[in-house]
């Protein structure tokens, strides 16, 4: 089952169960956090609370996504509430784009490993344990919060000061935080991690800077379990011509790190256990077109489709005019 959040016709928020390729609206629903709220003390969890409060009208996702209607997956009534973080070089073959980076600014250890190929091998060797025990901690970044949040189709912005503008295709877990601060998964959704690599590519320590930007997911949340093997495409269309698609994996089988592993890592912060609060928490990739020579331009569209995340997530991008930053004093 999968879930989607949208504005209706007149203009009201609306909640929509997709099953079999058809959308039908979840009566008295307008959002999916009120449901996974009600959720928390429901037996039956999140399908239960659906179905009990039963479907309503055929609705058209096409149409929806078209005319600009569409909403990520899930939203808090309070943006700085919800988290937007991540997890990077935690898929096979993710390291290779990340280590030929860092060694042309000659970050090597005294293995004479990068910094990045010996995070990747740390994640080989412990990110799966095989007794289910914690593994080793993997790369985390924090990327914004609901604010950053773009909806589904509509432009993701690149700020004035940013080197590149370059998609990152993810799945991503959705999470919401119960009263007694345990962290409760909802599903997953597709994710386009958007990111400035050039700017990373100058010294690895500039990471945390790359990650800080706009991003999108969605649009629909698919409610259960990730897939062990997931393969999608990520396409990028230049005035309606596509002029870079790759594939993409993700899922267990894809990963040096199981996706308990990666959860603890991000939970064990009890900063990240506030009851209420909501999480979306992105795997990492090992497919960028930026490690293909490819360098986006404004209105670019990006586009990241998997079928078991039904429809897919696009987005242009548009590029800003720096914002004057003037510090006042308030003494």
């Amino acid at each position: 089952m999968n879930l989607i959040q949208f504005f209706d016709a007149d203009g009201a928020r609306a909640v929509g169960l997709v099953q079999d390729g058809v959308a039908r609206t979840v009566n008295g629903a307008r959002s999916v956090y009120e449901l996974a709220m009600t959720a928390l003390h429901t037996q039956g969890g999140l399908g239960a609370v659906v179905q009990a409060r039963g479907l309503g009208e055929v609705v058209d996702r096409a149409s929806i996504l078209a005319e600009g209607r569409m909403m990520a997956p899930i939203d808090h009534p309070d943006p700085a509430h919800l988290y937007v973080t991540g997890t990077g070089l935690t898929h096979l073959g993710s390291a290779a784009t990340r280590d030929a980076m860092h060694k042309s600014s000659g970050t090597k250890t005294e293995d004479d490993l990068t910094d990045s190929m010996k995070m990747f091998r740390m994640g080989l060797e412990g990110g799966k344990p095989a007794d289910g025990n914690r593994g080793v901690q993997p790369e985390w970044f924090y990327k914004g919060n609901g604010y950053t949040v773009v909806n589904p189709g509509h432009p993701i912005p690149s700020p004035g000061f940013a080197l590149d503008a370059g998609e990152e295709p993810e799945i991503a877990g959705i999470y919401v935080i119960d009263r007694n601060g345990q962290p409760r998964r909802l599903g997953f959704a597709l994710a386009n991690e958007f990111s400035d690599h050039v700017t990373e590519r100058i010294n690895y320590l500039y990471l945390a800077h790359s990650k800080l930007r706009a991003c999108s997911f969605g649009p629909e949340l698919r409610v259960g379990d990730l897939p062990a093997h997931v393969e999608g495409m990520s396409r990028i269309y230049r005035d309606g011509t596509v002029i870079w698609e790759k594939p993409f994996l993700s899922g267990e089988d894809n990963m040096s790190h199981t996706i308990a592993n990666l959860e603890y890592h991000h939970f064990k912060y009890a900063l990240f256990r506030q009851p209420g609060d909501v999480h979306v928490h992105c795997f990492g990739t090992a497919t960028l077109s930026f490690a293909d020579g490819i360098s986006t331009q404004p209105n670019d569209i990006f586009e990241i489709e998997e079928s078991q995340f039904g429809s897919p997530l696009r987005n242009p991008v548009r590029h800003e005019q720096e914002h004057p930053v003037i510090v006042g004093e308030l003494y």
